[in-house]
């Protein structure tokens, strides 16, 4: 019978019927468990989508406008990609066949945002360079969420929101995310390894022992064969570790055989990714190559040779230069582990009701195990002579993870005090102290990345200024002069897009026979994809006395080389007489000054070089003209504080030193090429 409108109604429960449990809203089943408000709403995280968006704006930006921080990633990287894509760039020693401890493989992996950018954009190189860092930084920031949203699931939404924001706003990502490096490469592999790894192992997820294996192998085998050392405590899990398993003691003999059949399973499938990396490297070098075997032989296994001849380090390198890209987040970082057993003992509860026995992992052994990778990275670094920044690219996600593990565990610590003075749960979940601190973390560190980010592009950005520069306006400059572009730059009607288009186009440039020279800033050229079809790019002598590289040789059909084969560049198989693997001087590499038609030199007037082979060029004004210069930090003489920070003002850039980074004009050489070209260009008409 229906009842009437506004009738209040009684139902009677049956004598069979169960209340319902309830249920807490939003509760959160991660490794460390919130304590306080625990019912309540989650507060906000981005979700993978928004995340995605917000990370991809910034890494992109990175792409953009960040340094090349390394002269490795021009010469053993950006020049073989040019090379392979164009025809022509300078060889180092590591890719020349008789070393082979560059992998083809990865190189070639960046060939396809190259041909997009021929395909868009009208064959532009430097567009080409622009398409690959952003192609990287979409890879950076693919893996970035991914572990964001892994550590949100399985480990506290808290931690995978403070994660995602030191991600986000930090120098040291900023850098590494967009290089084009193997310790980048092995950094995205690793980070997407780490993202599975991060939830505990389990019988019931075999597929995750697998992903994250496949991974760790690619990181190593196409990238760094020494980031595999990641890898570390996710094989001590899978073999020895019962993580997320309960297991009798009945069935544990069974349990390790299957454990130990899945991970070596897994690494039987990894090991398959050698074929098409040797594949390709053994075509490319035209014999037998197994990059990853000949960099550990070169770095671990030689006795003469090795990386320590090109420099050594103190054991404090990495700590200073990670304090410099990390700031206050890196002591968060070091503290992880120690603040997990100051958890243990005072704040038991947070890792959940789990206590660990015979039977099962205890969960501080499972998330202690996530915090290790980090240190062993950091570790085993340290204890290596030569030192470089790129090395600890690999662990700057881990970083991160470490540092966001820590600062959670201190607010836990933070409010099992409160608590326990206040004797009142209800006033700690309604107290902004917690939250106060958090952000007060999170907003310095993304302060001062933001300062040295800045710092970066103010103080060091000049050497890419300078070549923009060069193609820019030094170029269509000369091109002018002669008559060749269709628009004069010096017209005062606007130009149309048309006349855009054909005001770069600098084709005609290759009838100059131009050498754009660089001495003692070899190791800031920005590579071949900055510098114009038909600019010859050469060394002059300076004070350094190492190896510089030299061309790829041409392949003139007398070469002893198979060039029949799929390989479309025979020249890497070309084994030339002017490489070693000892850092001696080759003085073949250079040209003489006086065949120089343009300079890139940097002048420090504080302290002016009186060097016979590092003369001050930019102020030889009877020789060179000063086509563009920009202010260069002077480190050396220039406070700690203000050269690793930039604040806006004159008064904070006035603390600073500074030099001159000039693109220099031979006159008396450029006019003469100029006054060719002209007569060329009338003799046709």
């Amino acid at each position: 019978m229906a009842s009437l409108p506004g009738t209040q109604t009684l139902r009677f429960r049956r004598p069979n019927d169960k209340p319902k449990p309830s249920v807490p809203k939003n509760k959160h089943d991660g490794i460390l468990q919130d304590q306080i408000r625990r019912t309540a709403r989650l507060p906000w995280s981005p979700s993978f989508a928004f995340a995605l968006r917000m990370i991809l704006l910034v890494r992109i930006s990175g792409a953009m406008y960040s340094n090349i921080d390394d002269c490795d990633e021009v010469y053993n990287f950006w020049e073989p990609l040019h090379f392979f894509d164009r025809g022509y760039g300078f060889q180092t020693w590591e890719t020349s066949p008789q070393y082979a401890i560059r992998s083809w493989a990865y190189i070639l992996l960046h060939i396809l945002p190259t041909g997009l950018a021929r395909f868009l954009a009208q064959d532009q190189k430097r567009v080409a360079f622009f398409a690959v860092r952003i192609f990287l930084a979409v890879l950076s920031s693919l893996t970035e969420v991914t572990l964001y949203r892994k550590v949100y699931e399985r480990v506290n939404h808290r931690v995978g929101r403070y994660l995602f924001f030191m991600l986000l706003f930090n120098a040291g990502m900023w850098n590494a995310s967009a290089a084009f490096l193997p310790s980048s490469f092995a950094m995205y592999t690793g980070t997407f390894a780490f993202a599975y790894f991060i939830a505990p192992s389990s019988s019931r997820e075999p597929i995750r022992t697998l992903y994250a294996t496949l991974l760790y192998a690619t990181g190593a085998v196409v990238g760094w064969p020494f980031a595999l050392a990641l890898a570390i405590p996710f094989v001590v899990e899978e073999l020895f570790v019962y993580s997320g398993d309960k297991v009798p003691a009945t069935s544990h003999g069974t349990w390790m055989i299957n454990r130990w059949k899945r991970i070596f399973g897994c690494g039987t499938l990894a090991v398959l990714l050698f074929i098409p990396v040797v594949g390709i490297d053994s075509l490319a070098y035209g014999k037998l190559a197994v990059v990853p075997f000949n960099i550990v032989k070169y770095n671990l296994l030689s006795s003469d040779r090795g990386p320590d001849l090109y420099g050594t380090s103190p054991w404090n390198f990495y700590l200073l230069n990670l304090l410099l890209n990390f700031n206050v987040i890196l002591p968060f970082a070091l503290l992880s582990l120690p603040a997990l057993a100051i958890t243990y003992m005072v704040d038991k509860n947070r890792l959940g009701q789990s206590k660990g026995s015979l039977e099962e992992s205890s969960p501080f052994t499972v998330l202690a195990l996530r915090l290790s990778p980090f240190y062993l990275w950091l570790g085993i670094l340290t204890a290596q002579p030569h030192k470089e920044e790129r090395f600890m690219y690999p662990a700057y996600t881990m970083l991160c993870f470490n540092a966001a593990v820590t600062l959670y565990l201190i607010r836990g610590w933070m409010e099992t005090a409160f608590v326990s003075v206040t004797k009142s749960p209800y006033r700690a979940s309604r107290t902004s102290i917690f939250s106060t601190f958090t952000l007060s973390v999170l907003t310095t560190t993304t302060v001062l990345s933001a300062s040295r980010i800045a710092a970066n592009w103010k103080y060091y950005h000049a050497p890419l200024s300078v070549a923009n520069h060069f193609e820019a306006t030094e170029l269509p400059h000369l091109l002018n002069v002669t008559g060749l572009l269709p628009v004069p730059l010096t017209s005062t009607r606007r130009r149309s897009k048309k006349d855009e288009e054909l005001r770069i186009d600098l084709t005609p440039i290759k009838d100059f026979n131009l050498t754009l020279c660089y001495g003692k800033e070899w190791y800031r050229f920005p590579g071949h994809y900055l510098v114009p079809d038909g600019i010859r790019v050469e060394f002059i002598k300076s004070e350094f006395e190492g190896l510089l590289p030299g061309h790829f040789p041409e392949f003139n059909g007398t070469n002893d080389v198979d060039a029949t084969s799929w390989w479309p560049r025979p020249q890497t198989r070309i084994i030339t007489q002017d490489q070693n693997d000892l850092n001696k001087e080759e003085p073949s590499h250079y040209v003489p000054i006086s065949t120089c038609t343009h300079l890139i030199d940097v002048d420090f007037p504080s302290h002016p070089s009186s060097s016979s082979q590092e003369p001050r060029y930019a102020v030889q004004n009877d020789i060179w003209d000063r086509v563009e210069c920009l202010p260069f930090l002077d480190a050396q003489n220039s406070p700690l504080l203000s050269r690793i920070l930039w604040l806006p003002g004159s008064k904070w850039r006035s603390m600073n030193a500074w030099g001159d980074y000039c693109l220099l004009r031979n006159r008396q050489l450029v006019a003469d090429r100029v006054d060719m070209v002209k007569r060329l260009e009338e003799s046709k008409q």
